[in-house]
């Protein structure tokens, strides 16, 4: 009998020991087949990743989970935005969850593994995935363009970078998600109109860094033409901070002090 052929690897060419495990979570909406065989080839995948446990909730067992995700902010938002996409939700009494983490790894073949796993459960009747690290609903046909269908990893469309107005009038970028990665997410306050590109350029060249492997010491200073000198890097905060669900680096201006 010949061997599997061996899945592309997902690498982390800016490894470097010293992270975080990181931990993913993803509820498939619907009645999944999950003894329906899944193909190494067609989803790049070798099944549930190590570490991680699928469990499967429904009318008999433990139904309070099923509706469980759908309350709160990213629920409420959902309902607005993409109602005909709630409205398919809302009427499944099955769900997946699909939660685990993984020792600090040198590759990202634990989320090439979960990517092709969460694909085959569309495939096999999920009707949607709800992604609570960066508190996501996502359609089939979007999952497949965004993250199933790009072949490799896309370290940006697993995180998302928000903005919210801080109390003097400028704006807070921040970001959810790097937990998936065992790194902390990425904090800026008090970001002006004129700054504002350049920090979304920061903020996107950090995620690049960091779920690749990089590690960002404390103190570290940000070198870019189009941001004044002297910022820096200070990790911050704890898993049970809600703004992040995860530790973060926060990124001073120039002047500004540590707290």
């Amino acid at each position: 009998m010949n061997a599997p052929l061996p899945l592309i690897d997902w690498p982390r060419p800016y490894f470097a020991a010293g992270g975080r495990n990181p931990c993913l979570m993803y509820i498939v909406y619907g009645w999944v087949d999950i003894d329906r065989p899944l193909s190494r080839s067609i989803y790049r995948s070798r099944g549930v990743p190590e570490g991680f446990d699928l469990l499967a909730f429904g009318p008999e067992a433990n139904p309070t989970v099923v509706t469980r995700f759908r309350t709160g902010h990213a629920w409420t938002r959902l309902t607005t935005e993409d109602p005909d996409l709630a409205a398919v939700v809302a009427a499944q009494d099955f769900c997946l969850v699909i939660r685990g983490e993984v020792s600090d790894p040198p590759t990202l073949g634990y989320l090439r593994d979960m990517v092709g796993l969460l694909t085959f459960c569309l495939d096999a009747g999920g009707v949607a995935i709800y992604d609570p690290l960066i508190l996501k609903w996502w359609t089939p046909a979007e999952w497949r363009a965004r993250i199933f269908n790009v072949g490799h990893c896309a370290p940006r469309q697993h995180v998302i970078t928000l903005i919210s107005q801080d109390a003097d009038g400028t704006e807070w970028i921040h970001t959810r998600g790097m937990r998936k990665f065992g790194r902390p997410d990425l904090s800026i306050h008090r970001v002006r109109a004129e700054h504002r590109d350049a920090v979304f350029d920061l903020i996107n060249r950090f995620i690049d860094l960091l779920a690749l492997g990089g590690l960002v010491p404390d103190g570290q200073d940000i070198r870019m033409n189009t941001l004044p000198d002297g910022m820096t890097c200070w990790r911050r905060g704890a898993d049970d901070d809600p703004n992040f669900n995860n530790e973060h680096i926060e990124i001073l201006w120039p002047g500004a002090q540590p707290a």
